[in-house]
């Protein structure tokens, strides 16, 4: 069972790839798998982060843990979950997170404001 959720939850990705992950297949994968995540509803935004030391971090946002564990067991997710295992990934670790405060700056222009929530 899923528990209520009254904001936005957010996934972060953080994964090192195998050396030959990009041989195997990795780009075309993760392009059709943010697709995907981005036609299903409550999704909010997707963004992904490359360190130096190889380490990537994909930060994922539904609207609720409802639309988000549906993205979760996807059956094409899920079959993208495996061939990650198996082909690409050397490590990852996923970290699902509720909104516990937020707050957002920006510069003042005309019209625009700084907003908290």
């Amino acid at each position: 069972m899923v528990a209520a959720s009254t904001g936005p939850v957010v996934t972060v990705f953080r994964s090192r790839l195998r050396p030959d992950a990009a041989a195997r297949g990795y780009q075309q994968l993760a392009s059709d798998m943010e697709s995907l995540a981005r036609s299903m509803p409550g999704f909010v935004d997707f963004k992904s982060f490359s360190a130096p030391d190889g380490e990537r971090v994909s930060v994922i946002t539904f609207d609720s843990i409802a639309h988000q564990h549906a993205w979760r067991l996807h059956p094409e997710h899920v079959a993208a979950q495996q061939r990650g295992r198996e082909d690409f990934y050397d490590e990852y670790e996923i970290a699902v997170c509720m909104r516990v405060r937020h707050h957002r700056w920006r510069l003042p222009r005309a019209g625009l404001g700084n907003r908290s929530s």
